[in-house]
């Protein structure tokens, strides 16, 4: 008797490589390496947020019941959102998945853009349900059309808008997303996973106002939290509802509570780091010597064609810069790189320059 499902359908996640992995690999010093392939915080966890870890630490044995209520009340403080309306998550992908439950049933699929962020699709497989795709094209820098996405529905529970998007930096308007939400009768999901670095207006309002319009966020980037993993979302109030009776219990640890909380009271250190971000995206967008798109996350998709950008990027480890290729996002000829230090920043593009002009790889 065969006691596991039949997953031959679906894949594994692949996130960025680790600075480790690539440093045994090419036998170089993992201090000499620059990761800028996981879109992560450069100037790492704000101060507050060591100092509620190291706090923490005593407390472990302890379930976090009240933390997780006072933490939640606190998110939706700085939102101005009602408390019952804010739930949090391990990581906005932890959102997604439970959302997911409290939605999706066999046979129900999920709407996601293309190129996109490929967690949304593999939750639905995981949750027995499909993933169809909109396209978001490159002869129009991969901008969000919404007459394109309504379209393209064809009856999915949920339908995602990734703003900004990941990897292509492209950002929307809320009135995209309502002209979305107008047309189809699925929940439209906004990621605003990279949302502190646009000067968009937030989809928040939307969740409260509507019934058919959610808003996931993270303390992954912006906070510097990225291997704490916290996540929050707001949610209509009954998908907020069904999302407490689908949750797993204390969903996010003590130690990450305590740390959210520090990271959300640390305004300079998220300043400092939306500042390095926005400062970066322009630096590699003047700078680098294969065209790049017009990005408002913390990295940029480079054009690195005609060469392949999995041979692009392994050249680049080799070279001691870590960066994502985008292959596996149906990208092959492009790369992503996350801003890093100023330092870091200004290395990477030196060694892409390099590659690219050179054609080494």
């Amino acid at each position: 008797m065969n006691l596991l499902r039949d997953l031959s359908a679906l894949e594994e996640y692949v996130p960025g490589r680790g600075v480790d992995e690539v440093a045994r690999e090419h036998g170089l010093d993992p201090d000499d390496l620059a990761k800028l392939a996981s879109n992560e915080n450069p100037l790492g966890p704000p101060p507050a947020a060591e100092e509620a870890i190291h706090e923490a630490a005593e407390g472990v044995n302890v379930y976090p019941t009240a933390l997780h209520n006072d933490v939640r009340d606190e998110v939706a403080e700085a939102l101005d959102a009602p408390a019952e309306n804010v739930v949090l998550g391990p990581g906005a992908d932890g959102v997604f998945d439970t959302v997911g439950r409290a939605v999706l049933e066999d046979g129900d699929g999920v709407l996601t853009p293309e190129p996109g962020f490929s967690y949304y699709g593999m939750s639905a497989r995981n949750l027995g349900g499909y993933e169809s795709s909109y396209p978001l094209r490159d002869g129009d820098g991969f901008e969000y059309d919404a007459e394109r996405i309504v379209d393209t529905y064809d009856g999915e529970k949920v339908v995602y808008i990734t703003a900004p998007n990941n990897p292509t930096g492209t950002d929307t308007t809320l009135e995209t997303v309502e002209r979305v939400a107008d047309g189809v009768e699925g929940i439209v999901f906004v990621d605003e996973a990279y949302w502190e670095f646009s000067d968009r207006p937030t989809a928040v309002p939307l969740a409260l106002e509507r019934d058919d319009v959610a808003v996931a966020r993270t303390f992954s980037k912006a906070y510097g939290l990225a291997g704490l993993r916290v996540g929050y979302g707001v949610l209509p109030d009954k998908l907020a509802s069904a999302y407490r009776k689908v949750v797993t219990p204390f969903c996010v640890g003590s130690v990450s509570l305590y740390a959210a909380r520090g990271a959300l009271g640390d305004d300079e250190h998220r300043r400092e780091t939306i500042e390095l971000a926005r400062w970066g995206r322009d630096y590699m967008s003047e700078e680098l010597e294969p065209p790049t798109y017009e990005s408002h996350g913390n990295f940029v998709l480079a054009d690195v064609s005609p060469m392949d950008a999995g041979e692009v990027a392994a050249e680049l480890e080799r070279r001691g810069v870590i960066v994502r290729d985008t292959t596996s996002f149906g990208l092959p000829s492009c790369i992503r790189v996350s801003v890093g230090t100023r330092d870091e920043t200004r290395r990477a593009v030196e060694e892409i320059n390099y590659v690219y002009e050179e054609g080494t790889a």
